[in-house]
């Protein structure tokens, strides 16, 4: 028999997972769907299940030198309305399935389901976020690269609980969110992209990019990004056919219900392109 369980603080979750036999329920909105039955029967769960979304003490969201700090159990919509959160990530949030589901998803369901095509997730590897990981005996910090490792799959152990997600405090002056769904609202990625630069006196001193739903995990190669650094403005368009045939082959996207691989690669390709011809205002 499935055993459900609702613990009262992090310290009790954490040793009723402690035996690896617990499915962690943070906001619900992907395993419900991931686990629904017939109309108008309850999901289908095979294993037991702790619920996480009544911790209090694991929604929060606060700032110090290096990082935004965001609890695992703070909604989307909790975090739309902090004055914390930089205005870029606000507008991947807005773009997020409805307001309903933002006031029960969270970041930490997100990063554990590891979609590629997990919007939220564009914007953390943008910014070299970190997750903050727990179990009954330690914790461990890795960057997000480290906890999503494919479709589905996750480096986090059966017990071990996500507590929070760091964002590293960062200035780019240039950013932009870029969804291409089926339509405006409601819709699962074809593609998406964050691009994120900081320029002083013309020259580009830093900068980001990430895509989802083009490859295993949401793409974003740091090594590629750093050739840039350092390029007057007026250099970008000398460069852009040789940085966008770094990225090219690992533009991976494949067919589904929703779009098929050649249109998305050439869509990944030309947000791309636009991003950095607006950095030299073309």
């Amino acid at each position: 028999m499935v055993e459900h369980v609702i613990p009262k603080t992090l310290r009790e979750a954490l040793e009723i997972i402690n035996d690896g036999s617990f499915m962690l329920l943070a906001g619900g909105t992907d395993l419900m769907i991931q686990h629904r039955s017939s109309a108008h029967t309850p999901p289908h769960f095979n294993k037991n299940v702790c619920y996480l979304s009544n911790l209090k003490e694991l929604k929060y969201i606060t700032k110090d030198t290096h990082h935004i700090h965001i609890g695992a159990m703070t909604t989307f919509e909790e975090i739309l309305s902090s004055p914390l959160i930089p205005l870029i990530f606000k507008d991947v949030i807005r773009d997020i399935a409805s307001q309903g589901i933002r006031h029960l998803a969270t970041l930490a369901g997100n990063i554990a389901n590891a979609s590629p095509a997990g919007d939220s997730l564009v914007y953390l590897y943008a910014m070299d976020a970190w997750i903050c990981i727990e179990s009954l005996k330690e914790q461990r910090i890795c960057p997000i690269t480290e906890v999503i490792i494919g479709p589905r799959k996750t480096t986090i152990k059966p017990n071990e609980i996500i507590k929070e997600i760091m964002i590293p405090v960062k200035q780019y002056h240039h950013c932009q969110w870029v969804k291409v769904g089926p339509r405006k609202a409601d819709a699962i990625s074809k593609v998406s992209f964050v691009g994120l630069a900081q320029i002083e006196n013309e020259i580009l001193k830093d900068c980001s990019f990430a895509f989802g739903a083009i490859y295993k995990t949401v793409l974003s190669k740091r090594d590629i990004d750093k050739t840039l650094i350092g390029l007057h403005t007026s250099q970008i368009n000398q460069k852009l056919d040789e940085f966008i045939h770094l990225y090219e082959p690992w533009i991976q996207p494949i067919d589904d219900l929703r779009s098929n691989k050649n249109y998305r690669k050439q869509v990944a390709i030309n947000l791309l392109r636009d991003f950095l011809l607006k950095l030299q205002g073309k």
